[in-house]
Formats: structure tokens, C-alpha cells, sequence
């Protein structure tokens, strides 16, 4: 993709927006920032660009006679792939990317990607401790806060970037392509957005589309999906699974998890993690197989994952009150991810959920109650239809709440010494908070001054 000299327009204004200005001005384009929502300031913008920027910076109803000089547009991943105007865009001719493919054109070194529905934080997280432990020239980026395009021009051909990937970053790439790819299972979630559970599924896909015979992909064994998806890739698939042994892979097993490729490998007893819950150990198997297959030796990541603390707002420990524990999960942002924190907790349960509306379903999440909810508070849009559910499964032990506030406070009131409070909303944060770690950093706020 040939970025000097061309008029580039960057669709979105976040922070990926904003580091995709600043690299494609550095290679020499004519840059061009829009963004629809009427209620953002030109001059905070600019303030956010680099000095001696000359984007122009269009907000609010875009000029149509612009499509007649664009050469490329570059996507934010809160832009939908299929909106009217990006469809407009596609019929001109004009070539549609993302932010990730203008990284990955720019950066050098080897790529290790992680995505799937759950767990893509904490892994890659943990990948970044790993990797970092075996050289110092790594980059940790993507989906997990730290903008792809603004490490890019930093690299050089020894870097390693291990990124978190996104759906939403996934279906605009060209020719990503990591030397280690991973998925770590498929739920439905942003259905809202993807519409379809299969255009879902097949834009996460696109993490191994490029890969070759040379690169690998580490896929989950008890997944269905990426187990079929495995049978059908050009990449060398190693599985890991945390239900049976397998003949080469990475498992648990009796409390352990072994590494079997030529070798049989005792990584480390799960008692000796300080991550909760299965979810988590499948978390460190594929971070750990990512690492051994890109040639980490076994001892820097036995080390790496037993020092690994876990990752802010997921099943977070927070403080204890009056003999209750309290643990903030904000980033349980869809159903499958909250059954996961509610499958972590040792004591009975107040479960704080809802929020925004992603189209889910949540009858699962609440069978998965049994015997650890003992109350459910619930707050947001999604409130209601949560309710609904909840009575569909037989669970009636549910309140509502007016605040964010309001809910953490009727929590705590509903916890005997002994419990657990445990935020895990099953829900985005949006329409309350800009996004899951404000909402995190007020439960986490609110509990400490209880």
C-alpha cells in the first residue's frame, strides 16, 4: 500500500484515529480526519495531533465533492465496515483499509496476534510479559489500549509486536499476516454490529487468511469452530486443551499444564498461577504455546507465568469489607465472558449486571447462577430484558437500580460476611460510561470508600 503522496482520509477520531494520522503523515500523505459526531471540538483534535500537524479535520455531515480526490481510507475500529457512506467509498473505487494493515505495512519485525471472544486481553497480556522476558524490543498493542500505528514507527526488523485483535480490526485487513496467530474460542457477541453470528466468527478468521506453511496458529481444542477451522488453514495448528491430553499440544492435566511436541513439558501446577478459573488456564496455555512455538525456551515462560498477576477489570480482586470480597469484572462486556467470572467466584454471589444492549441473549449467563448468585443487581439499558430472562430461567432474586452508584451500594447492602459482590455486567459500558475500564475504576472507587 504506497501512502507517500496520497490523499488518505482516516474515518474515526479515537485514539486509533488519531495514531493513524500521525503515521501516515510521516510517510508523507495528504491526511484528512473525519468524524460524524457532531459533538467533537476541531480544536481538541488538533491539540492530539502531532506538532506542525496539516490534517484537515472535517466533523459533523461529510463533504461529498471530497470522494472525488480520496485514495484510501483508513477505518477506526468503532467505524462499521457497511455504513452507507463507507459503501459509497467501495463504489468509487477507493481502496478501504484499517488501521491495522496501515500498521502492520509500516512496522517491522514479527507479529504474534491474538483474538477470540474472551480471554484476548489477559493472554496477550501475559504473551507481552513472556516475550518481554526473552528480549527487550517488544511492543504489546491493538485492542488492549496501546494504538498498533503509534508503535509502528518505532520498530525495526528484530521487534516483536504482540497485538490483540479485535473483530472490528479484523475485517478491514489486506495483508496482515503474524508469524503466530491464535484464537481462543467463538461466542456470540457484537451481534449489533456484525449482524450475523457467522460474519462474526468469519471476520476473526481473518488472523490467519495470509499465513503460510511457514507461521503457526495456536487454536482451541474444545471449541468446535477452531477446532474445524484448524483442518482448514495453511498455517501449522497446535491445539491446547483444557479437557483431554493430547498426542501434541499444550493441556491440562491432574492440576498441571504439559507441553507435548517431540518432548513431554511440565510448564506448572495451576497452584502455582495466581489467575482464577479454567477460562484462565486456557489463557495461559495458548499464551505459553504461542511463545514455545515462536522458540521461547520453556523455563523464561514457566517463570513468566507464574509471576503473572492478571489484568486490571478482569475478575480483578479489589479489597475485602466487612468479610466481604469484592471483585470487579468490568471487562465481562457479553454473556460468555460474565459466565466465566461467575464460574471464578469460591463464595455466594451479588452479581452487579447489565448495561448496554449488544443484542445478546442471557439465559445462559443466568443458568450458570446455580448455586453461586445469590442476588442479582441490575442497572442500564439492558436491565429489563435481563429481568425477562431471568424469570424465563426461574431465578427471581433480581432488584433494580436507578445509578451505576445505586447498584454497588444495594450490592454491598445484600452481602453477608463470607460473600462475594462481583461486577461482571454481561453488558458494554456505553450510554453509561465511555467504556468498560471507567466503569471499573468507579466500582473499584465506590467500594473503596464504603
Amino acid at each position: 500500500m504506497e501512502i507517500a503522496k496520497k490523499k488518505v482520509l482516516v474515518f474515526g477520531l479515537g485514539i486509533s484515529g488519531i495514531g493513524a494520522a500521525g503515521l501516515l503523515e510521516e510517510q508523507g500523505a495528504e491526511v484528512v480526519l473525519y468524524d460524524g459526531n457532531e459533538k467533537l471540538k476541531e480544536e481538541e483534535i488538533r491539540n492530539k495531533l502531532k506538532d506542525g500537524s496539516r490534517a484537515q479535520i472535517i466533523i459533523g455531515a461529510f463533504p461529498e465533492e471530497l470522494l472525488d480526490s480520496l485514495d484510501i481510507v483508513i477505518l477506526s475500529p468503532g467505524v462499521p465496515a457497511d455504513l452507507p457512506l463507507v459503501n459509497q467509498m467501495r463504489e468509487r473505487g477507493i481502496l478501504i483499509t484499517g488501521e491495522v494493515e496501515l500498521a502492520f505495512e509500516s512496522g517491522k519485525g514479527d507479529v504474534l496476534a491474538i483474538t477470540g471472544t474472551n480471554g484476548k486481553t489477559t493472554t496477550t497480556a501475559l504473551l507481552g510479559e513472556i516475550m518481554k522476558n526473552y528480549q527487550d524490543d517488544v511492543f504489546v498493542v491493538g485492542n488492549i489500549g496501546n494504538p498498533y500505528t503509534t508503535a509502528a514507527g518505532k520498530m525495526d526488523d528484530g521487534s516483536i509486536t504482540v497485538a490483540e485483535m479485535s473483530s472490528f480490526q479484523l475485517e478491514t485487513i489486506l495483508d496482515f499476516r503474524p508469524k503466530v496467530s491464535a484464537i481462543l474460542n467463538f461466542t456470540p457477541d457484537h451481534l449489533n454490529r456484525h449482524h450475523t453470528m457467522e460474519a462474526y466468527v468469519n471476520a476473526k478468521k481473518n488472523i490467519a487468511k495470509n499465513q503460510t506453511e511457514d507461521d503457526y496458529c495456536i487454536l482451541n481444542y474444545e471449541d468446535k469452530l477452531t477446532r474445524e477451522f484448524g483442518e482448514n488453514i495453511k498455517a501449522q495448528v497446535l491445539y491446547f486443551s483444557s479437557r483431554r491430553k493430547l498426542e501434541k499440544g499444550i493441556y491440562l492435566a491432574d492440576g498441571r499444564i504439559i507441553y507435548r511436541d517431540e518432548e513431554v513439558t511440565e510448564l506448572c501446577d495451576i497452584k502455582e498461577l495466581n489467575l482464577l478459573g479454567l477460562h484462565n488456564y486456557e489463557n495461559v496455555m495458548a499464551a505459553a504455546a504461542m511463545a514455545l512455538v515462536y522458540g521461547v525456551p520453556a523455563e523464561i515462560v514457566r517463570k513468566s507465568v507464574k509471576a503473572f498477576k492478571g489484568v486490571e477489570h478482569r475478575i480483578e480482586y479489589v479489597t475485602e469489607k466487612n468479610g466481604v470480597a469484592y471483585y470487579n469484572d468490568s471487562k465481562g462486556t457479553n454473556p460468555d465472558a460474565a459466565i466465566k467470572g461467575i464460574q471464578a467466584m469460591n463464595r455466594p454471589t451479588v452479581l452487579i449486571g447489565g448495561g448496554y444492549d449488544k443484542d445478546s441473549v442471557y439465559t445462559e449467563w443466568i443458568n450458570s447462577f446455580e448455586g453461586k448468585v445469590k442476588r442479582l443487581v441490575l442497572v442500564g439499558a439492558t436491565k429489563e430484558k435481563i429481568a425477562r430472562d431471568a424469570r424465563t430461567c426461574g431465578f427471581y432474586d433480581y432488584v433494580f437500580a436507578d445509578t451505576f452508584e445505586e447498584a454497588v451500594l444495594e450490592a454491598a447492602k445484600a452481602a453477608k460476611p463470607g460473600d462475594a459482590v462481583l461486577l461482571s455486567p454481561a453488558c458494554a459500558s456505553w450510554g453509561m460510561f465511555p467504556n468498560y475500564e471507567v466503569r471499573g475504576e468507579k466500582f473499584k472507587e465506590i467500594v473503596n470508600s464504603l
